[in-house]
């Protein structure tokens, strides 16, 4: 029986009695099966790559959610152009301020209108006319006028190659739109109680709340905007070289100017001029005032440096007192309604070079019912009383010979329509 002394186990000893070769060989061997086992890369590159690219789909994502987010808010705002059809990018535009007459605040009006747009009856005429909801030019161009309503007046820039119109009026006031050449519409004020344009489109005046204002055109916007409080009643007429015509009350006499960078209206001569149709080269309006006996409206040459003084008068055809008309660009003849000894009313060529006498005044078609525009060639065109187009040709007419009205075809009846008054050369009047 083996006892404690013997050290000795019934279980398998351990090996304790190892030479120094054979722990050399269990060294190397232990190296060795380091060695031959794959380490892990301290970098590993597919990692880095599938890490690597989880970055870039998360900041795709998140840059897809911002992008949506801002093109939500300009779509909003009017400021992106996402109807896919042709057309210069969206511009800001100059809107009509509060009620109170603060003009002249920028804001963004819906997306410009392209020139494009269904068919519609081509009229042909040496002016551009707007018929119904739609400008066409002597070009046989078609633009539709959509964000306006009814036309009232229509303007050509000539400078800019574009156009000017005016709304008729309505519940929510008149618009002033910019028609530019490659068709694209834009509206410049809404909500005016009225608005009137210079002869050579550079300045609007308007009236809004109880104030009257003032602004260059230029490139489609309103700058340097102007404004002064007016008399109740009192609405801008057309300007008088920079000056703003004022009429003071539309039911009765009188009209005063309005300087804009030299203080407010200028109330004084005016008082008895009952209509004004242009002015003279030399920069003196051409209207009527009460004179004669009895009294009754005369022609007058009405100098703007003195009130609208008037400082010569004829009285000889019967005028209208408050109808339209155009004087044209040279100065020499004036086109109104009146009547002509016992003729009927009628339009009238007055021949402005006889204010030194009695003025001599030939019928020269059927009455006016809206804008005149003199062409350069000295024709003068209008629309009657029935839509009709009027052509006045001066050597007709001086032969004895007024024109006649031509009916427009293929226009809807009641159909509105509208000629364009030519641009003027710069710092002519309204």
């Amino acid at each position: 029986m083996p006892t404690p002394a013997d050290n000795r186990t019934t279980a398998r000893e351990r090996q304790l009695d190892v030479t120094r070769d054979e722990l050399e060989r269990a060294v190397r061997e232990t190296f060795s099966r380091q060695v031959a086992a794959p380490r892990p890369l301290a970098a590993d590159p597919a990692g880095l790559a599938i890490r690597r690219a989880g970055r870039i789909r998360r900041r795709r994502a998140l840059a897809g959610t911002a992008l949506a987010g801002v093109a939500t808010v300009l779509i909003g705002a009017g400021m992106v152009n996402v109807s896919g059809q042709a057309g210069p990018p969206a511009t800001d535009t100059v809107v009509l301020g509060d009620p109170r007459g603060a003009a002249g605040r920028t804001s963004p009006d819906p997306l410009p209108t392209p020139s494009t747009g269904p068919a519609r009856p081509v009229v042909r005429s040496t002016v551009d006319l707007v018929v119904g909801d739609v400008l066409t030019t002597t070009r046989d161009r078609q633009i539709v006028l959509t964000g306006i309503a009814s036309v009232d007046r229509a303007q050509r820039v000539r400078d800019e190659e574009g156009w000017l119109v005016v709304s008729a009026p309505s519940a929510a006031g008149r618009t002033l739109m910019s028609v530019r050449a490659d068709g694209t519409t834009q509206r410049l004020l809404v909500g005016a109680q009225a608005i009137v344009l210079a002869a050579d489109g550079r300045q609007v005046a308007w009236r809004d709340g109880d104030h009257l204002s003032v602004a260059g055109l230029t490139g489609g916007k309103l700058i340097a905007v102007t404004s002064t409080p007016a008399p109740a009643a009192a609405v801008p007429a057309g300007f008088v070289g920079d000056a703003v015509l004022v009429r003071l009350d539309p039911a009765r006499p009188g009209y005063a100017l309005w300087r804009p960078f030299a203080g407010g209206l200028t109330t004084g001569a005016g008082r008895d001029v009952l209509a004004v149709h242009g002015t003279l080269p030399d920069g003196q309006a051409v209207g009527l005032v009460s004179a004669g006996t009895p009294r009754r409206p005369c022609l007058a040459l009405l100098d703007p440096a003195r009130g609208l003084a008037a400082t010569r008068t004829a009285c000889g055809p019967a005028l209208d007192a408050d109808g339209p008309g155009a004087v044209s660009a040279d100065g020499r003849w004036l086109l109104a309604n009146g009547r002509a000894g016992s003729s009927a009313a009628a339009a009238l060529l007055v021949d402005l070079s006889t204010l030194d006498r009695t003025p001599v005044a030939r019928p020269a078609g059927p009455p006016l019912t809206g804008a005149v525009s003199w062409t350069p060639a000295q024709t003068a065109w209008y629309v009657d009383g029935r839509g009709g187009l009027v052509l006045v040709r001066l050597d007709r007419v001086l032969a004895g010979e007024a024109a006649g009205s031509t009916p427009v075809t293929g226009v809807k009846p009641g159909t509105r329509i509208v000629v364009v008054a030519d641009a003027a050369p710069a710092g002519g009047a309204g």
